[in-house]
């Protein structure tokens, strides 16, 4: 076989596997996992369910007897691969520890060249306040790092025993406590959970497995492992459950399930390698043999865990650059709108002269349809167009110009047969009731003529629905423009400036603007409503020359079919033998005789020919005039520097003094900045040194692919001090590269 390969194993294998989890753990300690999930195998189980056994059997540590490590808080227990022995301990406080208490408890530390770590435990129960005190478990996170020569490169969260019923040591109320961090560690979607199950307990009373698959119902991210398997019974109906389950043909996780045996009460003064025999004696006969090698055995697990945690950081770091890339722009951006500490008058005025400044250059870009900046992008929950003012806008005087034209006028006059709309009225119906009209209003003018007046009487009728159409278009415009002010506000100030500002300074200046845009649409509908008509467009006696001249074409054709008898004009040319002076005779003859009938006509044209041109003007008037001049031009000065200037000290305290709250979201949005530029510093410069991203450089290489076990299964004689040149035989290499090859091109792109 090629050597070409094993070196490639080995280099993924040790270094480069080393780095990846160090750089993790480096983010991690540095308090990262609290804004960004991180990946990380957590152990879970209920209480004497063998976990600390198992933490024994991987790290070869000796932990107190008496109280187990993960019955009062979280442990990360960092195994590392290194030619010299020895342990090192410290403290990572919770959220809810004070500055002080936070100082104290990260000055703890214990450093020790001995794997017992039973003194280094009990002291830092008493620096978290658990020797004795109230507090029966802490939110504060123990970490434990081990080095070796024999360690695998492996970190690994253990969490305290999920539990029901209360004794002296703990109540119900501390099981709640229990379960909420328990549950809290599960939820997050990059942590691998290694469920410990004991097979000395009923399998459906142990509650680690229902919580688990309730939070990860595909089973994608469970390893099971079961404990204590030398306690059943041989041949009985219990080992053969058991067996079943770790053949993931109960209950089925994609990672599957591992065997291993703990070391039992009466063999707590076994050595290691006492206790590795033992194991291997259980699993070389009786029933477990059916389970392959890769499953049973702490050497196994060892391995088994190392891979897949190595695999779930590979598969997630590209994620978890982007969470911290866009918690960075969150910072940044709160801060921005936070602003500088402000104490003192000078210092909230010009807090408020930058927000300010902001405030005219979004209002302005809003208002004139300029979107390059941040704030117009879409968000979840936000439509873009809420903030794109000049667009709701353009949108809204459209829809307003449609709805003028289908829905501005009382009556629909028409020809003929009429339609089911309410509106709708035959013409002759509506030349009768101007008839009606014109009577009551007789003048001095001659018949066939008609007083001017009427055109305006007709003509306010037929606008009457125009007022209440401008009147919900202003309230719609305003509205739209209320909350396009409101979020640039929001966008520019912290929430309690923005609230005082929109009450006490924008909110009335906007009001003012309603006011004058109402009283510009009364001008502008005035002349319309009450006056008489007046144009000097030419489309007015354009339209009413259109008008007669088509209801003329009408009744020439009704005269034509009706001389020559015929149903359709086609047979126009066969009938055209006849006296054609007869023809004339009939058609100069079609005069109409009642001269009321002429002057309600020729003034119902009229009404309707300046309709259309004031509907036009109308429309126009109101988009430019009222909702353009009055409102939309002048929505940036409601906030411009110099109405802050102008603002009396009291009034700027008011308005821009920093409360107690906003100073405190300040130090914690600042806080989780430092944290995540740190952790950005920390991936870039694991990206710069030689990492597996960037070291490994050739996907020309070739792996010889004989090997066809499951990844994360060591081979049958595989020892776990030969990790790191025989792991690579246990899964393709070829496809390991490819994966670290995408991820490194993925990292790249994103640092």
């Amino acid at each position: 076989m090629d050597s070409t390969p094993a070196v490639t194993g080995a280099l993924l294998q040790s270094q480069d596997h080393r780095d990846l989890l160090d750089v993790i753990d480096t983010l991690r300690s540095q308090g990262l996992s609290r804004f960004v999930d991180l990946p990380q195998i957590i152990v879970c189980g209920d209480q004497l369910s063998g976990k600390s056994s198992v933490l024994e059997a991987i790290s070869g540590m000796s932990f107190p007897t008496k109280d187990t490590l993960c019955t009062r808080f979280a442990t990360e227990l960092i195994l590392r691969r290194n030619p010299s022995v020895g342990i090192h301990v410290s403290i990572h406080p919770g959220p809810d520890r004070s500055p002080k208490e936070k100082q104290n408890l990260e000055a703890f530390m214990y450093t020790h060249d001995d794997l017992d770590i039973g003194e280094a435990i009990e002291q830092a129960k008493e620096a978290m306040g658990l020797d004795g005190g109230d507090a029966v478990f802490s939110a504060d996170v123990l970490r434990v790092e081990v080095s070796g020569p024999t360690q695998p490169h492996l970190t690994i969260v253990d969490l305290p025993g999920l539990f029901l019923a209360g004794n002296k040591d703990q109540s119900e109320a501390d099981a709640k406590v229990v379960k909420n961090l328990v549950l809290s560690y599960m939820k997050k979607p990059r942590s691998i959970i290694l469920a410990v199950v004991s097979a000395k307990s009923d399998f459906n009373l142990q509650q680690v497995t229902r919580y688990a698959r309730r939070l990860d119902p595909q089973g994608v991210r469970i390893l099971g492992l079961i404990t204590k398997p030398d306690t059943l019974e041989e041949g009985s109906d219990s080992e053969r459950f058991y067996i079943e389950l770790a053949q993931n043909k109960d209950v089925q996780f994609k990672l599957g399930w591992h065997v291993l045996r703990n070391r039992k009460f009466s063999e707590r003064d076994f050595s290691t390698a006492k206790r590795d025999e033992k194991e291997a004696e259980l699993f070389s006969t009786g029933a477990w043999t059916v389970l392959d090698a890769s499953q049973v055995g702490i050497a196994a697990l060892r391995i088994r865990l190392s891979h897949l945690l190595r695999d779930q950081i590979v598969q997630q770091l590209p994620n978890v650059l982007s969470d911290i890339s866009a918690g960075i722009q969150h910072c940044a951006e709160k801060l921005s709108k936070l602003g500088a500490a402000r104490s003192t008058i000078p210092e909230q005025r010009r807090y408020l002269l930058r927000a300010s400044t902001e405030f005219l250059t979004l209002m302005r870009a809003a208002t004139e349809g300029v979107y390059t900046h941040a704030f117009f992008a879409r968000s979840a929950g936000s439509p873009a167009h809420s903030t794109r003012l000049r667009a709701v806008v353009q949108n809204t005087l459209y829809d307003f110009a449609q709805e003028m034209r289908t829905e501005g006028h009382a009556l629909e006059i028409q020809d003929g047969e009429i339609d089911d709309d309410y509106r709708s009225i035959l013409r002759s119906d509506y030349i009768d009731e101007v008839k009606v009209l014109m009577k009551e209003s007789r003048g001095r003018e001659l018949p066939g003529t008609y007083q001017p007046l009427i055109v305006a009487e007709l003509f306010s009728k037929q606008c009457k629905p125009w007022k209440g159409l401008v009147v919900v278009l202003s309230d719609r415009i305003v509205a739209s423009s209320l909350a396009t002010v409101s979020a640039v506000l929001q966008y520019v100030s912290d929430e309690k400036t923005a609230k005082s500002l929109l009450q006490e300074v924008v909110g009335p200046s906007l009001e003012k603007l309603r006011e004058s845009l109402s009283t510009k649409v009364e001008e502008i509908l005035e002349p319309h409503v009450s006056g008489h008509p007046i144009t000097y467009n030419h489309y007015l006696t354009e339209n009413v020359q259109k008008a007669q001249a088509s209801r003329k074409r009408r009744e020439l054709e009704d005269q034509l079919k009706s001389f020559f008898d015929v149903d359709e004009l086609a047979n126009f040319k066969a009938a055209l033998k006849v006296n054609l002076r007869s023809l004339l005779g009939t058609l100069v003859s079609s005069s109409e005789p009642d001269m009321d009938n002429v002057s309600c006509s020729m003034a119902t044209d009229m009404m309707e020919a300046y309709y259309k041109v004031a509907l036009k003007k109308v429309v126009d008037d109101v988009s430019v005039l009222a909702i353009e001049q009055c409102l939309i031009q002048k929505l940036p000065d409601l906030l411009s520097p110099e109405i802050v200037c102008d603002l009396k000290d009291e009034a700027v305290q008011r308005l821009a003094g920093e409360s107690s709250q906003d100073a405190l979201e300040r130090d914690h949005t600042q806080e989780r900045l430092r944290v995540l530029e740190s952790g950005m510093s920390e991936l870039k410069r694991l990206n710069r040194h030689g990492s597996a991203m960037t070291r490994i450089e050739s996907p020309e290489l070739t792996v010889d692919d004989d090997s066809h076990s499951q990844p994360g299964s060591p081979e049958p004689d595989d020892e776990p001090e030969e990790e790191s040149t025989t792991e690579d035989s246990t899964e393709s290499g070829q496809v390991l590269l490819q994966r670290l090859l995408l991820s490194r091109a993925r990292l790249l792109w994103i640092v």
